[in-house]
């Protein structure tokens, strides 16, 4: 009897309380009082009006245009010294400010979100103060499966999973799969973390292992630090990173091929495309396929703006059409495997935007899309045993979530058949 009124005493704690602060209520059956506060502030007392930071608004000018007075302004800008740097403020975060619920309402506090899991609240209400809140943050591990019908993007969603997905799924096999050439029936497994506050999903986190059907071969891709560098690995403990980017873009389209022979859609003449032209909305970011030396930042007539990169004795590769270049970027300066070095464009001869990627092998020029590029360093012998349980514990784990994920969408299904009766 001790240890059920002990939990019925624990049940109605944990019952009272808010996601974000408190209920308070009598526990003798008489009547209930509920106070929700956030941050500390009871917003039952307050007006609370949503807003986001514009253009040319800074901590002072915000405030003023919210109701602070000069003195309460200045006063918060000395609090926030060791607290929080108002410099920060960046435009298109939100925040809320609470009003007294007066015939004249007067500001009472301003709650800036400065990220996803930190907000700062600013009080002049019954005393001047400044504090950083930062929200409690969980991952949970979950296994998305999806079949490619129409695209990685679209399918992701589709299949419950954020589109975060499709982009680090890209990431891990850039050197392995060419996404531009995703086929109706591919299909793919990934076990990965979910950063949560609360119920609430903020980002994605670790992505553990990936295993991709393309074409109707399996790419497997496990997560393994080596030389303190986290990268992936196939299942024999081939590194994916190559010396080459499979693409120098993201989810786009090829409109056009390699050939010796096609007809220019401006000038009408054939000739010889020894290029890729990819389809892509301007401004969509175009990366270096691979380190490498900058040998040419200019426009080069039909191609338009072009950038050029020698990558070693063997490789060069350019990029054309470019409707601007990355800041910074110049002859000679030495670039990163996917540093952005552009953005496409229409430049030069061309009929809409696209970006006609070329690479020469020993001076001559090759078809982008047959180039077989070596990898990087496999897993070290001294780690071949650690990486292989790495690999069982990643399948160990996506059955046993699996099981999870279905149990629960099982009895979600229950439920909802249960309601119908």
């Amino acid at each position: 009897m001790r240890y059920l009124k002990l939990l019925l005493f624990l049940f109605l704690i944990v019952a009272c309380k808010n996601r974000q602060g408190e209920s308070l209520s009598s526990i003798d059956g008489r009547d209930t009082v509920e106070v929700i506060t956030e941050f500390g502030i009871p917003v039952g007392e307050f007006e609370v009006r949503e807003g986001v930071i514009k253009r040319g608004q800074f901590f002072t000018n915000l405030m003023t245009e919210l109701g602070a007075g000069n003195a309460d302004v200045y006063s918060l800008t000395q609090a926030s010294r060791s607290v929080f740097d108002l410099r920060k403020i960046r435009l298109g975060n939100n925040y809320k400010a609470y009003y007294t619920m007066d015939e004249s309402p007067k500001l009472a506090y301003m709650v800036y979100q400065d990220t996803k899991t930190s907000f700062v609240t600013f009080g002049i209400h019954d005393s001047i103060f400044v504090k950083v809140h930062e929200l409690d943050v969980t991952l949970q591990t979950r296994v998305g499966e999806a079949v490619i019908n129409t695209s990685l993007w679209n399918d992701c969603i589709k299949s419950g999973m954020s589109p975060l997905i499709a982009n680090r799924l890209s990431e891990i096999y850039a050197w392995s799969i060419d996404f531009f050439g995703l086929q109706k029936g591919d299909s793919f497994m990934v076990v990965y973390d979910e950063i949560l506050v609360g119920d609430e999903v903020l980002d994605i986190g670790t992505i553990h292992a990936a295993y991709f059907k393309h074409n109707g071969v399996m790419y497997e891709a496990h997560r393994f630090i080596q030389d303190e560098s986290p990268n992936y690995w196939n299942e024999k403990g081939e590194n994916l990173r190559k010396a080459f980017l499979k693409a120098p873009l993201k989810f786009s389209r090829i409109s056009s091929g390699f050939s010796y022979a096609r007809r220019h859609p401006v000038t009408r003449v054939v000739r010889p495309h020894t290029g890729i032209d990819y389809a892509a909305p301007t401004g969509t970011p175009v990366m270096s396929i691979g380190d490498g030396v900058v040998i040419q930042r200019a426009y080069a007539g039909g191609g338009g703006n072009t950038v050029r990169i020698r990558h070693n004795s063997t490789y060069t590769s350019a990029y054309l059409h470019l409707s601007k270049y990355a800041a910074g970027l110049k002859v000679g300066k030495r670039v990163r495997q996917g540093e952005v070095i552009g953005y496409v464009g229409s430049t030069g001869l061309s009929t809409g935007p696209h970006l006609d990627f070329r690479i020469w092998k020993n001076g001559k020029p090759i078809n982008p899309l047959a180039m077989d590029a070596p990898p990087a360093e496999p897993i070290k012998r001294e780690n071949k045993e650690a990486f292989s349980a790495q690999i069982l514990r990643s399948r160990e784990i996506a059955d046993s979530v699996r099981s999870v994920q279905y149990l629960d969408s099982l009895v979600i299904k229950l439920g909802a058949g249960k309601s119908k009766v």
